[in-house]
């Protein structure tokens, strides 16, 4: 069973509205801020009759010299206004007399009073078809409704043969017109040319091989702007929508409940349309559903839209994963790059630490080599110098230096000096003879 809720009716706005019924009565039914939602009616036109039935009515909705065109069950149409009733015109639009009974064999079933003015002189310029499908378009001039004389139509065509035409809409741009009834196709006609220039294709048959036959009750166009794209229902409960610019078969077909849809109207919006049943039953569908490539997601609790992702083509089903985690991707990727990026930090501070152990090795040997080289230098400069902590390199230097500075008896006696005396490793504390024998000999010198 559906989710039923009460609510308290918390009015309407003002506003006024006149309705048609199968006595041919019009009734006025008008709400006024005060007392609010308190709609009633103020008024009835009309004389009650039975075989003056209206079967259609349109308005011309304009600032400046509204009119109300309605269609009777006898033939004819008159033209109201809609401020006062007051009878404007009368036409007979079905018959070649207006004195002919034959008409009731082929009553009216569709109504269109046009919004555009041709002239001033013209009264009204309205479209009508029969059950039988012969349409026709009449204008009457003021002359004509004063002298009530018969008016023949400017432009007349078939739109079908024997069949049962139940409705007609025109597009808001007055140039194209739709008929659909029982046993034909939905059409869409050119008002200017009277040509067809597009019909419906009959649905293909169901699993059981059986063919439903075409049997549309409403009909609308979906947008003001584009006449391509047109809405009709169906005596079998469905609310099909079809873009005469792509194909012949209907882009979306919904089923509603089971009782057969009496009426349509389109939503200024665009996308939205509104429908009623022979039940009572009203409803509004969102036509773009399954066209846009949308995914839409839903609360079934509130019926709130959670979120939309567009995915571009046509899609066919959907599933959903329950073992997904409640981690996003976003945050997975995030989380990988932190521990990567932790991972990386890590290594270079152990490299830096390598490095700076490697420095502090190598500035600490630096240092204690200049240290070792500052205190042979003081060693040397006070006449103090202990040979057993130098090494063999060092010492052949300082000689090669001395014997630079030194004469030439000199050179001699020290290379002599040197064979004698071999730079032999001695114990700490002793000085060498050779550097004794030295010494007397640059005394000598």
């Amino acid at each position: 069973m559906p989710r039923t809720t009460v609510l308290e009716s918390p009015g309407c706005p003002p506003l006024r509205a006149l309705t048609t019924d199968i006595l041919g009565l019009v009734k006025v039914v008008e709400a006024h801020a005060r007392p609010a939602g308190a709609a009633k009616v103020v008024e009835t036109w009309g004389a009650p009759d039975a075989s003056c039935a209206i079967v259609a009515a349109s308005l011309a909705d304009r600032a400046t010299d509204p009119v109300l065109a309605v269609a009777r069950m006898n033939g004819v149409v008159e033209l109201l206004n809609p401020l006062n009733g007051d009878t404007l015109a009368a036409v007979k639009a079905v018959g070649p007399a207006p004195n002919d009974g034959g008409a009731e064999g082929d009553p009216l079933t569709a109504l269109h009073l046009f919004t555009r003015q041709a002239s001033d002189s013209i009264l009204g310029t309205f479209l009508a078809c029969t059950e039988q499908g012969k349409a026709s378009i009449r204008s009457i001039t003021k002359e004509n409704a004063a002298s009530g004389s018969h008016i023949e139509p400017s432009a007349t065509w078939d739109v079908c043969g024997g069949a049962n035409v139940q409705f007609c809409s025109v597009d808001h741009g007055e140039n194209y017109v739709m008929f659909g009834g029982k046993g034909i196709e939905v059409s869409l006609w050119d008002i200017t040319s009277c040509s067809k220039t597009w019909s419906a294709k009959s649905p293909r048959t169901n699993s059981l091989g059986i063919f439903t036959r075409p049997w549309f009750t409403a009909g609308t166009f979906l947008c003001k702007d584009d006449h391509r794209k047109i809405v009709a229902c169906t005596n079998s409960h469905q609310v099909r929508l079809y873009d005469t610019a792509l194909q012949r078969r209907p882009a979306i077909s919904v089923e509603f409940k089971e009782s057969p849809i009496k009426a349509v109207a389109a939503d200024p919006n665009g996308h939205d349309v509104y429908i009623g049943t022979g039940t009572g039953d009203l409803a509004s569908f969102d036509m773009r559903t399954g066209l846009d490539s949308y995914l839409r997601i839903w609360d079934t609790n509130t019926r709130q839209l959670l979120s939309a992702v567009f995915l571009k083509q046509h899609l066919t089903t959907v599933v959903l994963d329950s073992h997904f985690s409640v981690e996003e991707p976003g945050e997975m990727k995030s989380k990988q790059l932190e521990s990567s990026v932790e991972t990386e930090t890590e290594v270079r501070k152990e490299k830096k630490k390598k490095s700076k152990a490697i420095t502090e090795d190598e500035t600490e040997a630096q240092i204690r080599k200049e240290k070792k080289s500052r205190t042979i230098e003081e060693e040397e400069q006070a006449g103090l110098v202990d040979h057993s902590d130098i090494n063999d390199e060092v010492y052949a230097r300082k000689e090669k230096k001395k014997k630079k500075s030194r004469g030439i008896e000199g050179g001699k006696e020290r290379d002599s000096d040197g064979e004698i005396c071999s730079p032999k490793r001695r114990k700490s504390g002793e000085r060498s003879k050779c550097l004794k024998k030295r010494s007397k000999k640059q005394l000598v010198a």
